[in-house]
């Protein structure tokens, strides 16, 4: 039977898992979903739907950034 949970084959694709590096890179939700979609998205059967998954979250990620910006910018 094929692990499907802990260390699944399109987790392990290269030196390190995803997991790894979003938590060495101290990434937030939004951002370490952006790195995951687009590591994994050609070891998956639907590859365009990962990329379009990981442009949702960047999109995302760019839009809170620019509120919390501006939010900042108006308490000056």
């Amino acid at each position: 039977m094929k692990e499907k949970v802990n260390h699944p084959k399109h987790y392990n694709v290269g030196k390190i898992e995803v997991i790894d590096a979003i938590q060495d890179w101290e990434l937030d939700f939004c951002l370490g979903n952006v790195v995951k979609y687009i590591a994994r998205h050609n070891h998956k059967k639907d590859p365009l739907t990962d990329l379009k998954k990981a442009k949702w979250y960047l999109d995302y990620a760019i839009k809170e950034k620019e509120r919390l910006d501006a939010e900042v910018e108006s308490r000056r």
